[in-house]
């Protein structure tokens, strides 16, 4: 289907890759990994035809058709959720107005009596073939399935694109993209903007999805269960293993292994045939002889250049130590409430985390574990209630806000040296050797690293602060592979409390003895606690769902005296409950514009702190007005049922 030959790319002086070949068949599942900044976004973006090679080809057969996801959004556009994931039906309507062209002069021609051109026949049927076979018939109800399993639920549908926050408009990319039925899908981290209930869906579709794809991820459960080829992009070059992310390490161990015992032979001859030009170089009667020798020693240093070079290991393992132990009880709640702009967020909460705890807080995007998160470590004040931490915590939160805060201007040893005690600067360069920063990486001014890479550099400041309570708010974005083995195993030995936001499973199984979920409502989140790790709460929610009997009608009530329903009753506690919900929008909506306000003042971008709280609200502000308007749709649907059958006995 896609053939690329002989691909280079250069910024600058720096080759990224060189002579990269790949071919994607029809039905292929392909995961490209690499270590950040080895190029696998500008691989995608130049199979994609969005950029251009320095050297080499794509070809895509005639008539595929490939999707790539954008990370650019277009918030201008003033079109409701379902206007924009409609656009990706955009062809089909296109092929339908052809067809009803079509039809449209078979009409006007057979009600003149003319005989249908044979040419006109055939090409109204093949419109319909051409049709059916893009999935035309089923493609809006398959849309509406999408958004749906992407955690866009009707009551969302008809809302601007404006009230959404960036990650939800990136997961709406995706909704476009799957609903558009491409022959090939480029995704570059598709689950990053995800939550864990949206990830099953996706998982579940992606695992019936007739085309080929493409991906860039750092999520091994994913990539185990949906590819069957990886290509490796690492120091310029591509290599292919067949299987999945799992039988990849195996193959890559012992190509490893095979490669080091060739370096290791190629040294020894490269030795000998030195020893010998050095002896008889300067004989005339072995002239010759040296002569042929040094251009064998050069054949052979080439070899050596040529083979792919391993990452060197750490020289030490990254830690997260801790200055004291804390007291019994790390952190509690009690009748905690928390609002924005009148929407509760939380209301009455009660939580407890204890010393030595793995907590992972789970639940979909919006629903508040960011805000909690934020509670425990004291960035926020509740409205009421009491947060309480024990005796001698030293709590420290990791999350976006952090690497935002990173100085571009520094380079990556002075950034970490700003945090660092007297007594860490002799340790500095081996610290971020363990956090995969390596020779020259340590010099690198901050501005042009990577986004994985600013990962790293802000969680090894996080491990200077040895505290020993961590809240961490997703961890693992931006991460390679690498690098989230790094995070994993030294967590793994962390002997603190530690709560965190995260969806790559794996990362949780691998940490957490105990899940928190987050569940959205309209009067306040609720949480509820399972012990163990995230399989074993998937396990308990799925054992929940099939003992919880089928929904059966409930008996109708017989009309007798004062008993009956009072559905007038009814209709003004409905009306009273939509006339709160939207003064509650508006209050939103008009806190969206102060803030919106304020973001326009020009002494606000000096104040970091004061930005980064802002940019929070205002999340926690569209998110909890999505609730809000899906609520609202419901009572509006709700009463315009009463006020159709006002007699619900009937």
């Amino acid at each position: 289907m896609l053939d690329a030959s002989g691909l280079s790319r250069a910024f600058g002086s720096r080759t990224l890759f060189a002579d990269v070949t790949l071919r994607i068949a029809d039905g292929d599942r392909i995961g490209l990994v690499g270590p950040n900044g080895s190029g696998k976004t500008t691989l995608l973006r130049i199979l994609a035809g969005i950029d251009a090679p320095d050297d080499g080809r794509v070809r895509l057969r005639k008539g595929a058709r490939l999707g790539y996801l954008l990370q650019e959004i277009d918030l201008e556009r003033p079109r409701t959720v379902f206007e924009e994931a409609s656009s990706a039906l955009a062809p089909l309507r296109a092929l339908e107005q052809r067809i009803r062209d079509a039809e449209a002069e078979i009409s006007r021609r057979g009600g003149d009596g003319q005989a249908l051109p044979e040419s006109l026949v055939r090409r109204y049927d093949e419109l319909g073939a051409e049709f059916e076979r893009a999935g035309g018939f089923e493609a809006e109800t398959q849309l509406r399935a999408i958004l749906t399993g992407l955690g866009f639920g009707p009551e969302q549908w008809r809302r601007p694109l404006r009230e959404f926050a960036g990650g939800r408009l990136m997961r709406l990319e995706l909704v476009k993209l799957l609903a558009a039925r491409a022959h090939l899908l480029l995704l570059d981290e598709p689950t990053n903007h995800l939550d864990l209930p949206s990830i099953a869906w996706f998982e579940s579709f992606l695992s019936e999805y007739p085309g080929a794809v493409v991906v860039v991820s750092h999520d091994r459960a994913f990539l185990d269960r949906h590819v069957t080829r990886i290509a490796e992009l690492r120091d310029g070059r591509l290599e292919k293993y067949r299987g999945n992310y799992s039988a990849y390490e195996r193959l890559r161990l012992q190509r490893g292994g095979e490669r080091s015992a060739r370096a290791r032979n190629l040294g020894r001859e490269i030795a000998a045939q030195q020893r010998f030009v050095d002896r008889f170089g300067a004989k005339a009667t072995k002239a010759r002889q040296a002569q042929s020798r040094k251009k064998r020693l050069e054949r052979l240093r080439e070899q050596l250049e040529a083979l792919p070079r391993e990452r060197e290991a750490p020289r030490m393992r990254a830690r997260f130590e801790i200055s004291a132990r804390s007291g019994e009880r790390v952190f509690r709640l009690t009748e905690v409430a928390k609002s924005y702009a009148g929407m509760p967020v939380y209301s009455g909460l009660e939580l407890s985390v204890s010393r030595g705890e793995r907590v992972a807080l789970v639940g979909p995007n919006g629903a508040g574990k960011s805000t909690l998160l934020r509670l425990l470590a004291g960035a926020l004040q509740p409205d009421s209630g009491r947060v309480e931490t024990g005796h001698g915590v030293r709590a420290a939160l990791y999350d976006q806000h952090r690497l935002d805060a990173l100085d571009p201007r520094k380079s990556v040893l002075e950034q970490l040296a700003e945090h660092a005690a007297d007594a860490d600067f002799p340790r500095l360069r081996g610290l971020l050797g363990a956090f995969l920063f390596s020779g020259s990486d340590v010099d690198k001014r901050v501005g042009v690293l990577s986004g994985g890479e600013k990962a790293r550099l802000s969680l090894a400041q996080l491990s200077l602060s040895r505290a020993n309570a961590l809240l961490l708010d997703e961890p693992t974005n931006h991460l390679d592979i690498e690098g989230l083995d790094v995070l994993t195993d030294a967590l793994a030995d962390y002997p603190g409390t530690l709560v965190a936001i995260s969806h790559d499973r794996r990362f949780l199984n691998a940490l957490c003895t105990r899940v928190v979920e987050v569940t959205p409502a309209a009067r306040g989140s609720r949480v509820r606690s399972f012990a163990g790790g995230y399989d074993d709460y998937a396990r308990r929610l799925e054992s929940e769902s099939a003992e919880a009997p089928a929904a059966e009608p409930a008996p109708r009530p017989k009309p007798r005296g004062s008993a009956r329903p009072r559905p007038k009753a009814r209709l003004r506690e409905l009306h009273k409950r939509g006339a709160e919900i939207e003064t509650r929008i508006e209050a939103a909506e008009a806190s969206l514009q102060e803030i919106d306000g304020l973001f326009a003042q020009p002494g606000l971008a000096r104040d970091g702190e004061r930005m980064r709280e802002l940019q929070l609200q205002r999340r926690e502000l569209l998110e909890r007005a999505a609730e809000l308007y899906a609520e609202w749709e419901r009572i509006g649907k709700r009463v315009a049922e009463l006020e159709a059958d006002p007699d619900p006995a009937s």
